[in-house]
């Protein structure tokens, strides 16, 4: 069975991701993490789930409200496909029936004035920082990395960060 084939035999979870750009940009290029309150030093970018119904669009600000208490954001630019990746077999327990997630990517810019609050209802992070682009892999855990990579690529080659 080939790897793709092995793909589509997988059952993943449909959601958003945001690259936050602090409202610096693009004087100041920083990009928002956030250590997850769930999983020790996990650290990664906004996502979360589409639900039913939802558009990829309304998730993102739906999902960046819930997450770091704001939706003061302008959309930069997309990335122009969905791109996927398994999840290790500790988080895979927790997150059945998927496998793992295939998103969408955001590249997004504060607005002017935003406010982060992360003690959201729900807090789903314990802390955050922006970090220049070139210091991101110092934080963001192994499971993601090559996702992060290839989109964060793909923003840099088209002129965005």
């Amino acid at each position: 069975m080939t790897d793709k084939e092995q793909k589509e035999k997988k059952n993943y979870r449909p959601n958003v991701a945001a690259i936050v750009l602090s409202a610096k940009y693009p004087e100041k290029c920083e990009i928002f993490i956030a250590s997850r309150t769930d999983v020790e030093n996990a650290w990664q970018f906004p996502q979360g789930g589409i639900d039913d119904g939802e558009s990829a669009n309304q998730a993102l600000y739906r999902e960046l409200e819930e997450e770091i208490g704001t939706r003061e954001i302008e959309i930069i630019a997309e990335y122009p496909e969905w791109v996927s990746y398994d999840f290790p077999p500790a988080i895979a327990k927790k997150m059945y029936p998927f496998d793992g997630q295939i998103q969408k990517y955001y590249l997004v810019k504060l607005k002017k004035g935003a406010k982060i609050n992360i003690n959201t209802d729900i807090p789903e992070f314990s802390e955050y920082k922006f970090v220049p682009t070139k210091n991101i892999y110092d934080y963001i855990t192994f499971f993601k990395r090559t996702v992060y990579k290839q989109v964060l690529k793909y923003f840099k080659k088209e002129g965005y960060i």
